[in-house]
């Protein structure tokens, strides 16, 4: 079991493995509500996790849409701040790694809008680097194809 918790142990939650992917993200809003160069995202089953307590404390915010649905969605513990996973995710969810109590097994694996990257933080790993168009272009060639389609 993976654990986690916010900065004042209020909001706690657990999850069985961590699914991916574990992305570096360094899109504008994603570093906004990080506070940091980029917002460390790693990928659960929703029906892997459970919120242990403090989920009535947890405050969303969601921001306007940019370009195309859905919106932006941050969610954080009303008493301390910390960002913590959205108590009602949509289809993908993501927990905060920096949330994180124990080792989730894996590692980055890659980092996400770079073309967002501040220029105070250069990236200094080898993890593969994505910009926006060739994101969508890799997620759409790793999706499996419909049943019939050849």
């Amino acid at each position: 079991m993976i654990r986690g918790s916010c900065l004042c142990g209020v909001v706690r939650f657990e999850f069985e493995a961590a699914e991916g992917p574990f992305e570096l993200c360094h899109c504008n809003r994603c570093r906004k509500v990080s506070g940091s160069a980029f917002f460390a995202g790693l990928g659960v089953r929703r029906e892997d996790f459970r919120f242990t307590s403090g989920r009535e404390t947890i405050v969303s915010y969601e921001a306007p849409i940019l370009r195309s649905p859905p919106a932006f969605r941050s969610s954080f513990c009303g008493r301390c701040g910390s960002p913590v996973p959205d108590p009602d995710p949509a289809r993908a969810f993501e927990v905060p790694a920096g949330c994180l109590d124990d080792d989730p097994g894996v590692q980055p694996d890659k980092h996400i809008l770079v073309e967002h990257l501040p220029a105070w933080s250069p990236i200094s790993d080898d993890l593969p680097q994505f910009d926006g168009p060739s994101l969508l272009a890799w997620r759409k060639a790793r999706r499996p194809k419909p049943v019939g389609d050849a």
